[in-house]
């Protein structure tokens, strides 16, 4: 029986990372062609640009909402379904999304938004899906892979919005709608692609909870989570850096355009921030397994600490320091997204672990929700240097977790 077990463990090993990173290029195009046009779509349906900023805060949400369900249809019945059925609920969000534009209603179009976000809560749980057989020395490694094939869909689907506007007046239908035409087809083609080639389910091939009976609910996984050292270190890393890159990231173009940068600029410097954040991906899954976890989120730590202080004293039209700012964001980011992901998977007992990884989905969009929308009266208040300081002080709780564990 070992070896059946084994074999189906190794042969799950071997087949969820490609599988996984297909999906996920797939999920990223749909994603990333929506957000990049759904803000002028929100204007141009609400007739307001006060609503504009509810396009992304909407997927945030839905995102930050669906992880818990998804996490628990995971622990229940495997990632296959799981994963599937946040894609599922992506194309019906596309699918609204596309109605609430010809119909021209704006609660539709927030539905449709919040639904897309189920694609970007698959995509953020398929990183612990590469985790699930892996061995201990590779789990880093794999569940980097997975993040770093992110960079293709964020850096393709912006591209195709051109194309799919094209696609939408061909059809009849306004232009904005028609990325998100895009969108509908990728996430219909990230769910089968997991439907069909996820197999055997990584997480039951690793003989990993299968939930009967009552499932922890949301606080009683926080409470477990936060009982323990090493799993509460990796969540507060996880949610004090997305706070920190959402809350900096948003707020940068406004910066660039007090500083006369033109939308072609601030695309390019944008664009760096992505890479930073998922092109490194591979090198800090390396550098969790060879050097730690611990030293990797200090390392992300320092990073983001670096960015903030080079971005607070650079000056709007300084966009070569404001670019190094936004690269050294983006690889904080990905250190600690990584490493704390990778240690907060590992730390937690089996039984609530696929729970603990929602719940840690929740709090990381819920706390990068909470810091864009924070982030806007800051800089209007004190500016952009002031946003990095505000920044700074979400960074304190992390580090005292650091430094106590140094002194364990």
């Amino acid at each position: 029986m070992t070896a059946v077990v084994e074999t189906v463990r190794d042969r799950a090993r071997r087949r969820a990372v490609p599988v996984l990173v297909g999906s996920q290029v797939l999920g990223g195009v749909g994603v990333a062609s929506g957000i990049a046009v759904g803000g002028l779509l929100a204007e141009q349906v609400s007739g307001s640009t006060a609503l504009s900023g509810l396009a992304q805060t909407a997927t945030v949400l839905g995102a930050a909402g669906l992880a818990v369900p998804l996490a628990r249809l995971a622990a229940a019945r495997g990632r296959r379904p799981a994963l599937a059925t946040g894609y599922a609920l992506g194309l019906l969000g596309a699918g609204l999304v596309v109605l609430a534009a010809v119909v021209g209603s704006f609660l539709l179009l927030v539905t449709g938004l919040l639904l897309v976000g189920g694609a970007t809560a698959s995509g953020l749980q398929a990183r612990y899906a590469a985790t699930d057989a892996a061995t201990p020395q590779t789990r880093g490694r794999a569940l980097s892979v997975v993040v770093w094939a992110t960079t293709a869909g964020a850096v393709a689907g912006p591209n195709l919005s051109g194309v799919g506007g094209s696609l939408g007046r061909a059809l009849g239908l306004p232009a904005l709608a028609g990325p998100f035409l895009l969108s509908a087809v990728s996430f219909a083609a990230g769910a089968a692609v997991v439907g069909l080639l996820l197999r055997p389910d990584p997480l039951l091939a690793a003989g990993g909870p299968v939930a009967s009976g009552a499932r922890p609910t949301v606080a009683a996984t926080l409470r477990t989570v936060l009982a323990l050292p090493a799993a509460r270190l990796g969540l507060v890393a996880v949610m004090t850096a997305h706070a920190v890159m959402v809350g900096v990231m948003v707020m940068t173009p406004v910066h660039l355009g007090h500083g006369g940068a033109s939308l072609q600029v601030i695309g390019v410097v944008i664009s760096v921030h992505i890479a930073g954040m998922y092109a490194a991906s591979p090198v800090m899954g390396w550098l969790a397994d060879r050097a730690g976890r611990v030293p990797t989120i200090a390392l992300g730590v320092g990073l983001l600490a670096g960015s903030l202080v080079v971005g607070g004293l650079a000056p709007a039209d300084a966009r070569g320091w404001v670019t190094l700012s936004m690269l050294l964001l983006g690889l904080g980011w990905s250190a600690a997204l990584v490493a704390g992901s990778t240690l907060l998977s590992e730390s937690v007992p089996a039984g609530v672990r696929t729970s603990a990884q929602g719940t840690s989905d929740l709090v990381m969009g819920l706390a990068g929700a909470a810091a864009g929308a924070v982030a806007g009266p800051v800089l209007a208040t004190g500016g952009y240097p002031s946003v990095a300081v505000a920044a700074a002080v979400l960074l304190v709780p992390v580090v005292i977790l650091l430094g106590r564990g140094a002194r364990s």
